[in-house]
């Protein structure tokens, strides 16, 4: 299983924000931390975010994140709406 890890007061923040509010997505998480590339309707991303991967955890609401194998670590960058993509 990943551990589920943020490198930015940013996205820890955005994250834990959306923990507080929406307990449905503890469930979602879950099953993306035993799958953090096909769970919960995961995918890579393009353009300036390429290399990093997305996940739905609810109506608009987004994980932006990378996958980190070495360390069996999933590495939020940004959640929230489709907003966090600009």
């Amino acid at each position: 299983m990943y551990a589920l890890t943020t490198r930015s007061k940013k996205a820890e923040k955005q994250f834990y924000k959306l923990l507080e509010t929406r307990s449905s997505i503890r469930k979602k998480l879950q099953q993306l931390q035993e799958h953090p590339r096909s769970a919960i309707g995961a995918h890579k991303l393009k353009g300036k975010l390429a290399g990093k991967w997305s996940a739905d955890l609810g109506a608009d609401i987004r994980l932006v994140y990378e996958v980190d194998d070495a360390n069996k670590e999933i590495i939020v960058a940004a959640a929230g709406s489709h907003k966090i993509y600009k």
